[in-house]
């Protein structure tokens, strides 16, 4: 069964609901480093929203926020763009309180009522589902993730939402794509836009260009309120895990290398690969006419 709780803060200004530092003394050295990270984010969440065409005039924006780091920052960001846009659009904060052993069910309500925006706190037990299903030390990460998914993809739909912002950010990307690589035999990573496999519902990751790093320092940085994600148990995805490692190993070792990694999957050369569907590889003909004699050859000595 689902249930929600809906919110509206009342007319207040400004987004900026947290302190610009989050511990320590409020140095100018502090400030300073907090203002370039926060242009840096904001540039690089303009620079995607606009690069794919994520947001258009008059769309009705759903913002899931599951109270981590990456949600809270991209609805932050969000926030601050849509005061300075060329275009009007309308935002809405969606949750999924999925009913997982203690969920601090009060956090996000309380947070999100600072804000000037409206909200939904989705009720659906998805916990008790994957536990009916899941073996007991099984990664519950995919069906967890799917249930989760199709609620908010119902959901979006109900209340006429064009556009759903999910918080992926560029590491996920890369991530992803050595996944598919290693584990699904698959050229394939995580597209900052795409379309539902039913059709109805056009998905967003505005942070795609955003590092992990820097949301993190940013997340820090504005003290948000961060809930766990394994609140339920379940361990992380251990393929994942290992390939998170990989990327930070290999960042240690060659910095820049996630980013160059990054740029790749944007310029992709179909002629280089080997899949036909992407490349007629079939009718690839030489410009050459064919003699019926041989031409003579002669040696020459050089």
């Amino acid at each position: 069964m689902l249930s929600y709780h809906s919110g509206r803060l009342h007319e207040t200004a400004g987004t900026m609901t947290a302190p610009i530092v989050a511990s320590g003394g409020d140095t100018r050295r502090q400030k300073t480093e907090f203002n370039k990270l926060r242009k840096r984010l904001r540039r690089e969440t303009g620079k995607a929203i606009a690069d794919f065409n994520m947001i258009e005039s008059g769309d009705r924006v759903m913002v899931c926020v599951s109270g981590g780091k990456d949600s809270y920052t991209m609805l932050d960001l969000l926030m601050q763009l849509r005061v300075s846009a060329p275009v009007d659009f309308e935002l809405i904060a969606v949750n999924l309180d999925q009913k997982q052993p203690g969920f601090p069910e009060h956090v996000l309500p309380e947070y999100l009522e600072q804000l000037d925006i409206p909200f939904y706190i989705l009720e659906r037990d998805t916990y008790s589902v994957v536990k009916s299903v899941i073996p007991e030390g099984k990664t519950t990460c995919g069906l967890c993730s799917r249930l989760r998914r199709g609620t908010l993809y119902g959901f979006a739909e109900q209340i006429g939402a064009t556009k759903i912002a999910l918080g992926h950010h560029r590491d996920d990307i890369v991530e992803t794509l050595f996944l598919n690589m290693f584990f699904g035999g698959k050229l394939k990573a995580m597209p900052p836009k795409l379309l539902s496999d039913d059709g109805q519902n056009v998905v967003i990751r505005p942070l795609a260009y955003c590092k992990e790093e820097d949301i993190s320092r940013y997340a820090q940085a504005q003290a948000f309120p961060i809930i766990p994600c394994n609140l339920c148990g379940s361990q992380e995805n251990l393929q994942r895990a290992n390939v998170k490692q990989m990327l930070r190993d290999w960042e240690r070792q060659y910095p820049g290398r996630t980013e160059t990694i990054f740029r790749s999957i944007s310029n992709v050369s179909p002629s280089q690969l080997a899949d036909s569907n992407l490349f007629n590889f079939s009718d690839l003909t030489s410009k050459n006419d064919v003699n019926s004699e041989l031409p003579e050859i002669r040696m020459v000595n050089l």
